[in-house]
């Protein structure tokens, strides 16, 4: 693990953003943009390692938030093998760079001191003054020009322990692992829920509004299943997002239910179901995604059955669009219902994964025909829809293909009775599924070893 620590607006994002070569930190002229420890897989001619970007280091931090940042900073450190202690040579030696190098002398941890923003000679000249923090390994860099990143990170690689030379660390997914995306709106409680699940301050829990800003990814271990957990800044309403940092924030949040299995809609109990929910129920619908509601701060409530059976009533009322997403009820703060909600992540991810023989659907395609067969258009029997076959194509989400003479002849009434037969005789009871239909002419040139045998 290396680390990339400093005082704020120094420049420890971007140096972050270069090194892994995309924009995974959100970069601002605001002094503590970053708060919550950023971790992502980096390698450099062969070695893998976990880079961490952290907050702004303060001399005397005053609020709640400043507070937990230092924390934050200070458990990066800690669980560090390496540790990037970076500078702006633009604003020169300051009193905060010295205690932090103060802090660094305390620790057994190999140390590299990069003084960022050195973008020609006379700044380089300038950056001189650093030797005084007495710091051996010092590299002159430019993160945004991409000046001497390269030397660094071979410093870098050349003080990790030599035990995790066999170590690998792959920034994509292995296969068979779950993604959780926890999205909602401000102050629902999502960094509080991810906490109790993880069981550490992974994220920081604060009563303001806005509090975490990046997508937060965090691998887990759950009954012999690897979970990654993504925490993400909170949605509102698209007239209320100022610019700026909360745009970008916004933006992460949509890209991480982009890029998982299953979303956990967090929302309030003390204010269930509002429009904005729904709103950000339909971007998991939009992109096929699994969905589950969970309703947090359940213990603000009478937690007796028939106040849950209404507001579950009221879930279900609200997203009426996906009538069969399932719906848990917790709390962050006791960690009531955690376990049911993990476990009804992976019961849904599991039946995401479910393949259907084909033989089986033809079976109940015939069915399904015979027993209430395509409508006609205006009438003319001529205009009716002959569906010939069906296949399953694809997993998360279970994906069906239909070969039929002409898509356009499909009324919205039939398609959703095709896929509620499917859920009925399947048990695709909780996710989504994905209908196509094609041209019999198109599915015949497509099918695995159909193309170019001759009629």
């Amino acid at each position: 693990m290396v680390a990339i620590i400093g005082r704020p607006n120094v420049g420890k994002s971007s140096l972050f953003n270069r090194i892994l070569s995309r924009r995974h930190a959100i970069v601002s002229e605001v002094a503590g943009t970053t708060r919550d420890r950023l971790i992502a897989g980096a390698s450099w001619k062969g070695r893998s390692f976990l880079l961490v970007d952290t907050g702004g280091l303060e001399d005397n931090p005053e609020g709640h938030i400043p507070q937990r940042v230092q924390q934050q900073a200070d458990m990066a450190m800690g669980a560090a093998d390496v540790i990037i202690f970076i500078t702006d040579a633009i604003q020169g030696l300051t009193a905060t760079d010295q205690a932090v190098a103060q802090r660094l002398r305390r620790t057994d941890k190999p140390v590299i001191l990069a003084v960022n923003k050195v973008d020609n000679d006379r700044r380089e000249l300038a950056a001189t003054e650093f030797y005084e923090l007495g710091i051996n390994e010092t590299s002159f860099i430019s993160a945004y020009h991409n000046y001497g990143v390269y030397d660094l990170l071979e410093r870098v690689v050349e003080l990790l322990p030599r035990q995790e030379l066999a170590e690998q660390w792959d920034d994509n997914y292995p296969d068979g692992e779950m993604r959780l995306s926890i999205v909602g709106r401000t102050n629902v409680g999502k960094s509080m829920l991810t906490n109790a699940i993880i069981g550490q301050e992974r994220s920081i829990v604060s009563p303001v509004a806005g509090t975490t800003r990046d997508a937060l990814d965090t691998q887990i271990s759950y009954r012999d299943h690897t979970i990654t957990l993504v925490d993400t800044a909170g949605i509102r309403r698209p007239g209320q997002v100022q610019r700026g940092i909360e745009k970008y924030s916004v933006l992460r949040a949509v890209n991480a239910v982009h890029r998982s299995d299953i979303t956990l809609l967090i929302t309030d109990a003390t204010e269930l179901a509002t429009a904005q929910d729904a709103h950000i129920a339909g971007l998991a619908w939009d992109t096929n995604r699994g969905l589950i509601v969970v309703v947090n701060k359940w213990d603000l409530v009478n937690p007796n059955r028939f106040r849950m059976e209404r507001g579950l009533h009221r879930v279900r009322e609200r997203l009426h669009f996906m009538p069969y997403v399932p719906v848990c009820f917790t709390s962050a703060l006791t960690g009531e219902g955690i376990d049911e909600l993990l476990d009804s992540a992976l019961s849904l991810w599991q039946e995401r994964q479910r393949r259907v023989p084909f033989r089986d659907l033809q079976y109940l395609l015939a069915d399904a025909v015979s027993t209430h067969s395509p409508p006609s258009m205006r009438g003319n029997i001529r205009n009716r829809l002959r569906i010939r076959r069906v296949r399953q194509v694809g997993v998360n989400p279970p994906t069906f293909v239909f070969s039929v003479n002409d898509p356009k002849l499909l009324h919205f009434s039939y398609r959703r009775y095709l896929e509620n037969r499917i859920r009925d005789k399947f048990g695709f009871n909780r996710t989504h599924l994905r209908l196509v239909f094609r041209h019999e002419r198109e599915e015949r040139t497509t099918r695995p070893g159909v193309r170019g045998r001759s009629r």
